[in-house]
């Protein structure tokens, strides 16, 4: 989706496989891993040595991920096997109706096979977990504890139909409501009921699935809700909502033919994977990807590499690490600091942590509460309590990392990894101002602030 906006929009795709021939007042992005994208905007007034000024987001949730071989039978059910993936609510995944997304690498052709990467979404629902019933587990009001091994396996189908639609096909075309099982797969590690649902949505054969990487997923739509329809209720908004507004910002803010004119910089959103767990991968933001991006785009705009234009510019560069942030709940008001109680409505909302679990330092939060003050943007701040354990986020690990400085900051949003959230309306709003404006005016306050003479 990121991929089709930024198209649309008029920014080109380059590949890190390949050289780069950039101009200034061009606009382009790559993607890493499908997984991964950096968008970028050259100002019209850029050198090689100037500073980047970047949102960083990332684009997954907590979920439960199939498992390499997802098979599994008892009791006359046929089950997908599972894994967790991040720190999840996971007794919020009962009795939802669940399905597949995700990709596939689909073979294409038969003796000089070529092989595809497809994405995948099944739209109807086609698993459950079921809990258990009160009347079996009476004392489940006064503790419910999830054994994510044994109690997260959705329900795909029964045996018994299952082997009836496979007979029924067998014997000639009936509209069971059921895909056609007649055409046996030689993966013995899924379902072949499984199989075929995803064979169907990509129109391909069974056994042209080479290999698929899965996530089971809510059906039910994201909805503006509400008695005043102020909220969000959603699957994902931590951290898609942060995502959205920062790419929405950065394509408003280089739409128009003036829009880099005046601009000596760079203007970047990069939306990582693998935040939820740890950030450690090819594509995460522990990788190597955002330096890499960096050094590509200045040494594009330098002769002499030697010079080492790139380190230069990291120290005039700022980065903005976009997750989403707790906002008080009224029922639990006691789990947060007295003096730092971000509201619904309430705008953006400035992380701190003294022992840098937030990359957040006076200078940073400075740059970031002056540019929407300019735009009377409404902005927070938040502190964990001393008594409790605070998360961290891709600010701290770029920021010591790559050596940029960086403020820590995102929307208010209660529900935080359930499979069903919710943040406010008004916050979405104030978050792409907030963002757009950042952009738009973060290079000539910056060149007025002095800290290292």
């Amino acid at each position: 989706e990121a991929k089709r906006r930024l198209k649309i929009a008029g920014y080109e795709q380059v590949s890190e496989r390949e050289e780069w021939s950039l101009q200034p007042g061009k606009k382009y992005f790559f993607t890493r891993n499908y997984s991964t994208i950096v968008a970028f905007a050259v100002g019209k007034k850029y050198v090689a040595g100037n500073g980047f000024f970047i949102i960083g987001a990332h684009t997954d949730s907590p979920c439960l991920k199939l498992k390499p071989a997802s098979k599994v039978s008892k009791a006359g059910y046929l089950e997908v096997g599972v894994q967790t993936y991040g720190g999840g609510l996971w007794h919020t995944w009962f009795d939802r109706d669940l399905a597949v997304a995700g990709r596939m690498i689909i073979k294409e052709g038969k003796d000089d096979s070529t092989y595809l990467h497809r994405l995948v979404r099944i739209e109807e629902p086609i698993m459950r977990i079921p809990t258990l019933a009160i009347h079996l587990d009476r004392g489940v009001n006064d503790e419910f504890k999830v054994n994510s091994q044994s109690h997260l396996v959705p329900v795909l189908a029964t045996a018994i139909k299952a082997e009836i639609n496979t007979m029924v096909d067998d014997n000639g075309p009936v509209d069971s409501g059921l895909p056609n099982e007649s055409k046996k797969s030689t993966n013995q590690k899924h379902h072949p009921l499984l199989l075929q649902l995803l064979a169907t949505q990509v129109g391909c054969e069974l056994d042209d699935i080479c290999d698929f990487e899965l996530q089971a997923c809510d059906t039910q739509p994201s909805i503006i809700a509400g008695a005043r329809k102020e909220f969000v209720f959603s699957g994902r908004l931590d951290n898609l909502c942060m995502s959205f507004c920062s790419l929405k910002a950065l394509i408003d803010a280089t739409s128009s033919g003036s829009s880099l004119q005046d601009e000596t910089g760079v203007r970047m959103v990069a939306l990582f994977d693998h935040e939820e767990v740890g950030s450690n991968s090819a594509q995460g933001a522990g990788s190597p990807v955002m330096l890499d991006a960096l050094s590509r785009i200045t040494d594009s705009f330098t002769s002499d590499a030697k010079i080492q234009l790139a380190k230069k510019a990291i120290q005039k560069s700022f980065l903005v690490s976009a997750d989403m942030a707790h906002a008080l709940h009224p029922n639990y008001m006691d789990k947060h600091e007295e003096n730092h109680q971000p509201k619904l409505h309430g705008g953006l909302v400035i992380k701190h942590n003294a022992n840098q679990s937030y990359a957040t330092n006076a200078v940073t939060s400075f740059i970031f509460r002056e540019i929407a003050a300019k735009r009377n943007i409404p902005v927070q701040d938040f502190v964990v309590r001393n008594d409790m354990a605070c998360g961290s986020t891709i600010g701290p690990i770029l920021a010591s990392g790559v050596g940029i400085r960086t403020v820590d900051i995102g929307a208010p949003q209660l529900s935080m990894h359930s499979i069903r959230e919710m943040c406010a309306v008004d916050d979405v709003k104030h978050a792409y101002e907030h963002f757009k404006a950042y952009f738009e005016e973060v290079s000539q306050l910056d060149a007025k602030i002095t800290v290292d003479v």
